[in-house]
């Protein structure tokens, strides 16, 4: 089954840069939507970016177009989140899931895909 984990996370001033990795183990590549997510404390979980490596898809929330780039390398089976110009509502725990690219409940996007696998997070702290 697919596991993920985590790493990068740590303290950052603003305007610094940090870069999050996922190591993802026990899943085709092709067969999965890869996200970033995160949650501030008292917030829901909100989507951050999200690939499909077959076709080199991305999706951005619009609070973070332009500073953060997500990217795959399925020889290394490392999903990343390259983090710049980092603001303090950027602070937060960044998750990273998994979500089949197949079946009736995905359309073709992965923003809108079922997330049901997840790491245990990496902390982000930006002050």
């Amino acid at each position: 089954h697919v596991q993920l984990v985590e790493s990068g996370g740590g303290l950052v001033q603003p305007g610094g840069s940090l870069r999050l990795s996922c190591a993802a183990s026990g899943y085709n590549p092709g067969d999965y939507c890869m996200g970033w997510f995160r949650q501030a404390p008292g917030k829901e979980r909100e989507g951050v970016a999200t690939i499909y490596s077959t076709t080199e898809s991305t999706y951005y929330d619009d609070s973070v177009k332009g500073r953060f780039t997500i990217s795959q390398n399925n020889i290394k089976n490392m999903v990343y989140l390259q983090m710049n110009s980092l603001k303090s509502e950027d602070t937060g725990m960044y998750y990273c899931a998994a979500a089949p690219s197949y079946g009736p409940s995905y359309d073709g996007n992965c923003w809108r895909a079922e997330y049901h696998v997840w790491g245990q997070g990496t902390q982000v702290t930006v002050s």
